[in-house]
C-alpha cells in the first residue's frame, strides 16, 4: 500500500486540475420583460424543430402614453455552436441583429427576422395574428461571401401570437429589438415619452415547453428517483430482519439513501414544473440545490467515515469528528453558493469562481484523505490478523480505486469534447456531464449497501478489542494468513511451562512485527490503536489476567 500512495495524490491533483464541474441551470421557455428604459432583449435556448415562438404585449403597469406608435422587430438565429449562442455576452449579441453570415468559417446555421408595426398602444395589447405566414428563413453564409439567396418557407399558417417557428433541434438566439415612434427625432427625447409594459415570450415545441438540452435529464432524474426508492426499500427490508444487529455505520447509510430519495425527487418536479409551465419557482430550485449540497457533503463524509473504520475497526472517531464536520461544513458551504450563483444567473462572476475552485480543492483532499485513511486501516487490520474485515476493506478499496479511475477518464474526455473545442457541436450530450457524477456515486453507494448490509452475521464487521488468540486458533487460521498476507507466519511449540510458553508467544509477535511491519507504518498504526480508550482499558485487563 505504500507503493500506491504516490499514485493516488498524482491522482487527486489531477482531479483538482481538471475536474472543477462546470453545472448549468435548466432552461426557461417563458419570459416576461419589463420594457420602459430597456428597449432590447436576448433570449437564448435550445428548440426542437417546429417549436413556435410566441409574443404578447401586458399593459400591467397602466404608464403607457396611449398615442405612442410601435416597430418591434425581432431577428432568430441557429448555430450548431453551443457556444456561439450560449457564451456571447448580450452587448455582443445585440451587435448580431440582422448579421446574414456567420461568425467564423463551418460555424453554420440560418437565420430570420422581421417586424411588427402598432399604431397605438390598444392595437399593441390587442391580442392577434401578427403575420399572415411565417417569415422565411436563410441560411447564414461565410463571412467572406456574399449573402445567400436561398430562402425556406413554411407550409402551415401562425396561429395567435405567433412570430417565428424553429427549423431544426439546435440552440437558437432571439433578439427583439423594440422602437417607438420619435425616438429618432432630435426634437423629441426619450425622456419625453411615458411607456412601460411587459412584453411576455413563450417558446412552445413538441415536449410542451422542455427543451432537447433538459429532456434527457428529466428522463435521467424519474429513472434515479425509482432507483433511490428500491434502495430505500431494500435498505428498510436487510434492516427490519435483522434490527438486532444493526450497526452504527448502517444508519448513516440510510439516512443518505433519503437524502438521495428527496433530492431526485426534487429535482424531477423542477424539470416537470418548466415542461407544463416553462418556468420554474426560484424558491423550489434553491431548496433543490441546498438539498443536493447538503446530500453531497454528507456523501463524502460517509465514505470518509468508512475510510476510517468507524464502527468497525473504532468504536469511536475521537478528535477526528470535528476534522470531519469541517470538511462537510466547508463542502456544505461552497456547495450551496455554487448551486443558487448557478440558478440565479450569477455563476460566472468571481464568488462563483471562488466556489467552484473551493470545491475542486476539498474534494481533492477528500479523495487523498480517504485513500490514507484506507491504507491506515488496512495496516491495522493485518496487524491485528483479521482476515474478514481485512477482505472487506480490500474490496472497499479496489472499488474506490475503480471510481477514481472512471472519474479521471471521464473527466478528460470531457475536456476534450466540451472545453477544449472551438465550435462546441456536442450540445446533445451536455446532460451527460451531469448525470455522470450523480450515476458514480449511486453505484459507489450501492457497493457500500451491499459490502455493510444487515445481515445475522453483522457483528463479525462491528469493533472488536485487540485480544490475541489461543495457539490453536493460530493455527487453525495460519494457512489462511499465509494466503491472504502472502507471507509465511511463524507457527509456535507447545511448552510444558506456562510462563515460558507465554513469554515465547510475545517475543514471536515482537519478531513477526519487526520483521514484517516497517517502522514508519507502526509509527501511523500504533498512535492510531492506542487513541482508543476502550481498547487501552481492554488490553491492560487482558495482560492483568496473563500476569
Amino acid at each position: 500500500m505504500e507503493m500506491l500512495d504516490a499514485p493516488f495524490r498524482r491522482l487527486c491533483l489531477v482531479v483538482l486540475a481538471f475536474g472543477f464541474h462546470l453545472g448549468r441551470a435548466a432552461e426557461v421557455s417563458v419570459w416576461s420583460v419589463n420594457i420602459n428604459s430597456t428597449k432590447y432583449a436576448v433570449f437564448r435556448k435550445t428548440l426542437y424543430a417546429n417549436t413556435t415562438i410566441f409574443m404578447r404585449f401586458l399593459n400591467d403597469t397602466g404608464s403607457c402614453d396611449r398615442n405612442l406608435a410601435f416597430n418591434i422587430s425581432w431577428y432568430l438565429r441557429s448555430s450548431v455552436c453551443y457556444n456561439e449562442v450560449f457564451n456571447t455576452p448580450d452587448s455582443n449579441a445585440m451587435n448580431m441583429f440582422g448579421m446574414d453570415h456567420m461568425l467564423k468559417d463551418a460555424w453554420s446555421g440560418f437565420y430570420s427576422q422581421g417586424y411588427m408595426y402598432f399604431e397605438n398602444t390598444s392595437s399593441l395589447f390587442t391580442p392577434k395574428v401578427y403575420f399572415p405566414d411565417f417569415n422565411p428563413y436563410q441560411p447564414l453564409s461565410s463571412p467572406k461571401s456574399d449573402p445567400s439567396n436561398q430562402t425556406l418557407t413554411w407550409p402551415d399558417k401562425p396561429d395567435v401570437g405567433a412570430v417565428a417557428k424553429a427549423w431544426e433541434d439546435g440552440p437558437y438566439l432571439f433578439i427583439v429589438k423594440v422602437l417607438f415612434r420619435g425616438a429618432e427625432e432630435e426634437d423629441i427625447g426619450a425622456e419625453q415619452l411615458s411607456f412601460a409594459f411587459t412584453m411576455k415570450v413563450e417558446m412552445k415545441g413538441p415536449h410542451d415547453y422542455s427543451s432537447p438540452a433538459d429532456w434527457p435529464l428529466m428522463i435521467f432524474f424519474m429513472v434515479m428517483c425509482i432507483v433511490y426508492v428500491l434502495f430505500g426499500a431494500l435498505w428498510l427490508f436487510w434492516c427490519a430482519c435483522y434490527w438486532r444487529d444493526l450497526l452504527r455505520i448502517q444508519f448513516w447509510i440510510g439516512a443518505v439513501i433519503i437524502l438521495g430519495m428527496l433530492e431526485k425527487a426534487v429535482f424531477y418536479s423542477e424539470y416537470q414544473s418548466i415542461r407544463y409551465k416553462g418556468d420554474y419557482v426560484l424558491g423550489a430550485v434553491i431548496f433543490a440545490e441546498l438539498l443536493s449540497a447538503l446530500k453531497r457533503s454528507l456523501a463524502r463524509i460517509l465514505v470518509l467515515i468508512v475510510s476510517l473504520g468507524y464502527g468497525i475497526v473504532k468504536p469511536r472517531l475521537g478528535t477526528t469528528v470535528h476534522r470531519l464536520a469541517a470538511v462537510g461544513l466547508l463542502y456544505l458551504l461552497f456547495s450551496s453558493v455554487d448551486g443558487v450563483l448557478r440558478v440565479t444567473g450569477g455563476f460566472y462572476g468571481t464568488v462563483a469562481l471562488v466556489a467552484n475552485l473551493s470545491l475542486s480543492l476539498i474534494d481533492s483532499c477528500v479523495i487523498a484523505y480517504i485513500f490514507i485513511s484506507l491504507s491506515q486501516t488496512t495496516r491495522l487490520l493485518k496487524l491485528r490478523r483479521n482476515v474478514v474485515k481485512l477482505s472487506l476493506y480490500q474490496h472497499f478499496t479496489n472499488t474506490l480505486i475503480f471510481f477514481v479511475v472512471v472519474s479521471v477518464i471521464f473527466i478528460i474526455w470531457t475536456t476534450k469534447v466540451f472545453r477544449l473545442v472551438d465550435c462546441q457541436r456536442s450540445w446533445r450530450d451536455l446532460w451527460v456531464d451531469d448525470a455522470f457524477w450523480r450515476l458514480l456515486f449511486s453505484t459507489m453507494l450501492l457497493v457500500i449497501m451491499v459490502l455493510l448490509r444487515p445481515s445475522a452475521n453483522s457483528q463479525r464487521f462491528s469493533h472488536s478489542p485487540l485480544i490475541d488468540e489461543d495457539d490453536e486458533e493460530d493455527e487453525a487460521k495460519e494457512p489462511m494468513m499465509n494466503e491472504a498476507f502472502g507471507m509465511k507466519m511463524r507457527g509456535s511449540k507447545p511448552d510444558a511451562n506456562g510462563s515460558q510458553k507465554l513469554l515465547s508467544k510475545e517475543d514471536e509477535d515482537l519478531k513477526w512485527v519487526e520483521e514484517n511491519i516497517p517502522t514508519s507504518v507502526a509509527d501511523v498504526a500504533l498512535p492510531v490503536m492506542l487513541d482508543e480508550e476502550e481498547e487501552i482499558l481492554k488490553t491492560k485487563m487482558e495482560r492483568s489476567k496473563m500476569e
